[in-house]
């Protein structure tokens, strides 16, 4: 009997799920799903609700979901009893949004994975475990290289005068954004950490300005040198990336590794590309 698998990538936000048939893919997104904040019913209400009928009826053998949240033995057992009770016949994972960047990027192999998003982090993977990985400080303190700490870089060079007039004006224009409507969003809005990766995109769009380009190498910088360099078996392993942001830098990603003698592997931009691959390989002998 052929396999059918369904794979999930859920993030706080958005879950992407795609559903392995043979060769066939099919890409479905929900809203995201954190057992932080929705109890097992709340899970249930969202999977019966926005997966299609045809997903959700279908004869589904095996679930991999990774997840925000489920590190925690406790949170991932509240999502996992969640999708049993839609799938009740299937043979169903739970791990953490970790392991789906290390899993995409390594596979079954050694090897650095590294997150470059919205947010960032980077695990050591022996193929298997995640066997070391740097600690994440939320965007406040940590996140570097990340779709954030670009946007609080960005905010800071356009508050303090630092970008030319004509980036400056630029950026007024994009975003429609002054003094005041920063500080606000900043300090007196809900998820400042989104309004501040949106703004990331402005370093991509102006690639090749002296100071654009001085800004995104600063900030993969601060990534390399306090995550990536603590790895002792980094010199001996790929360094791979996952991410917009990886995605969008991959060239300067290439110059770093290059500069700090790292082996430079895999740049994806989601996950889900990865383990799609991965899964397909493993069931379908893709």
């Amino acid at each position: 009997m052929q396999k059918t698998i369904l794979l999930a990538d859920s993030g706080a936000t958005k879950t992407a799920w795609a559903l392995l048939m043979g060769k066939k893919v099919v890409h479905v997104q929900t809203q995201g799903i954190s057992p932080y904040l929705m109890d097992a019913n709340r899970i249930i209400e969202v999977l019966s609700k926005e997966l299609p009928p045809s997903i959700v009826k279908k004869k589904i053998t095996h679930i991999h979901y990774y997840g925000t949240g489920c590190k925690a033995v406790a949170k991932a057992r509240i999502v996992r009893q969640a999708l049993k009770k839609v799938f009740p016949e299937s043979t169903i994972q739970v791990t953490h949004d970790l392991m789906a960047a290390a899993v995409s990027l390594c596979g079954n192999s050694k090897g650095i994975a590294c997150i470059l998003g919205t947010g960032s982090g980077s695990c050591l993977f022996d193929g298997k475990r995640i066997i070391a990985h740097s600690p994440g400080l939320g965007y406040v303190l940590g996140d570097e290289g990340s779709g954030v700490y670009f946007g609080k870089q960005l905010i800071r060079h356009f508050l303090y005068g630092q970008l030319d007039t004509h980036l400056s004006n630029s950026f007024e224009k994009k975003f429609k954004l002054n003094r005041d409507k920063i500080l606000q969003a900043v300090y007196r809005e809900p998820l400042p950490n989104r309004f501040l990766s949106q703004l990331a995109i402005f370093l991509s769009e102006n690639r090749g300005h002296y100071i654009i380009e001085n800004i995104i190498e600063d900030g993969l910088r601060d990534f390399f040198e306090p995550h990536l360099k603590r790895y002792p078996s980094i010199h001996a392993l790929p360094v791979h990336f996952v991410g917009g942001v990886a995605w969008a830098f991959k060239d300067k990603l290439k110059e770093l590794c290059d500069h700090y003698g790292f082996q430079m592997g895999k740049v994806i931009k989601q996950p889900m590309e990865g383990l799609i691959d991965f899964y397909s390989n493993a069931y379908h002998g893709k």
